[in-house]
């Protein structure tokens, strides 16, 4: 018996750390299931690297998942990006046709640009769609200050938004902070579409944890708390002067301490931007490291720091994906509130420190805070238990699976997906 089949697109690479974390975990549980396709945009630094882009070409042919790259477009212009999203929906449809003997077909689109095509290929050839949103894209823009609120390309934005959320079969969200805000935004779409709420997931046996950890284990080996920092901190939307602060704060506090700055950001710019004039030396470390490096570098670290422009609109669909991988290594996070449910989850599980504002007595008391987590003994079994509770891929798969099977069951049914 024919299967049915799902077309994943991304313009996330599948060599990207968020495609090996966030895209070929899930797919790897999918196609059990379900035959996939993946079609994804791959940068030219990752795609260069020959010998580990074959290595993941072999591994997708061993677990059956159909990989259709394409080098992402370098020219950063807006004509770019609607010539690529036209190649994407292309590239849809002629998987679509590949699988037109299927079961049932789905769609899936990872973010806007790719619910755009999605959209395309879905009117063409009268198959759903999932939007997967991950973040709220038009108010990410506007924190990273690329676009400009109200403007002819933030109204544009916001115009494909509320077509997606109209037209899509179903909606995937990251947080119940975004599901809040999208209901009240765009409340007739809303009412009328179903929507899950899928946070980001990881293999949480690609971490484990030792049974003993955090600052008795470093004193006792005569060392300083490490302060680890994962992911891209130029985005514009990361407080980099926040975590300047905190690095020096806990300099003074901690003659031993280091810090270390795991990102595919230029180091230098790194070090000019969170040390600009040298005063943690040594003790600040920036590197980058491939995702099948990762889960030895987080057991390097007592505990993660990451510290996005909470308070912000943008910031209610964030879910960190290094929050998951770092609680289910047994470490706590600390971070600012006012980002997606994070805080929620920290307060809930008793597993980070949530800063109260930006001053100096707010750090301090982060600190302070801080070193009482880091001597529980109980903390690194928390965090864990934190990370299987609420970012268990085996769950998010799941749930993946269950939605897909509603979409194909209410489009074969002729009901379609509208009230």
């Amino acid at each position: 018996m024919t299967r049915s089949a799902l077309i994943y697109l991304s313009r996330t690479g599948l060599m990207e750390p968020l495609g090996q974390s966030q895209i070929l975990p899930y797919l790897r549980g999918i196609v059990s299931e379900m035959d996939v396709t993946v079609i994804t945009r791959e940068k030219p630094d990752d795609i260069v690297d020959g010998d580990r882009f074959d290595q993941l070409r072999r591994q997708c042919v061993d677990l059956g998942i159909d990989w259709r790259p394409r080098r992402f477009p370098t020219l950063g212009s807006k004509v770019t990006a609607v010539a690529d999203t036209a190649m994407l929906a292309y590239d849809a449809l002629a998987a679509l046709w590949r699988h037109r003997n299927a079961r049932g077909r789905v769609l899936h689109a990872r973010s806007y640009l790719p619910g755009l095509a999605a959209l395309l290929a879905s009117k063409l050839a009268g198959v759903p769609f999932v939007f997967d949103m991950r973040g709220l894209w038009p108010e990410e823009l506007i924190t990273a200050k690329r676009v400009t609120r109200g403007s002819w390309l933030h109204r544009l934005f916001l115009w494909l938004e509320q077509a997606l959320l109209g037209n899509a079969a179903a909606a995937v969200v990251l947080t119940h902070a975004a599901k809040s805000y999208l209901d009240q935004r765009w409340p007739a779409q809303m009412r009328a579409l179903l929507v899950e709420v899928i946070p980001t997931c990881v293999d949480l046996d690609q971490f484990a944890f030792p049974a003993i950890r955090g600052g008795q284990l470093r004193a006792s080996a005569g060392r300083g708390t490490v302060h680890g920092v994962i992911g891209s901190i130029l985005t514009g939307w990361f407080r980099t002067g926040l975590l300047a602060r905190w690095m020096l704060a806990a300099a003074v506090r901690d003659g031993g301490a280091e810090f270390q700055v795991i990102t595919k950001d230029d180091a230098q710019t790194v070090h000019a931007v969170i040390d600009p004039h040298g005063r943690l030396g040594q003790r600040l470390a920036v590197r980058a490291l491939r995702p099948d490096q990762m889960p030895e570098a987080i057991c390097g670290h007592d505990l993660s720091v990451f510290f996005y422009e909470g308070g912000m609109l943008s910031e209610l669909g964030r879910s960190p994906t290094r929050m998951a991988e770092v609680l289910a290594s047994g470490l706590p996070v600390v971070t600012t509130d006012g980002v997606g449910d994070v805080a929620a989850i920290i307060l809930r599980h008793r597993v980070g420190v949530v800063l109260e504002d930006d001053s100096d007595a707010a750090l301090q008391r982060g600190l302070d805070a801080l070193d009482a987590l880091l001597a529980d003994p109980d903390l690194p079994r928390r965090c864990r238990a934190a990370a299987e509770t609420e970012f268990s891929l085996g769950s998010g798969t799941a749930a993946y699976l269950d939605l897909y099977r509603q979409v194909i069951a209410t489009r074969a049914s002729g009901r379609g997906h509208r009230s």
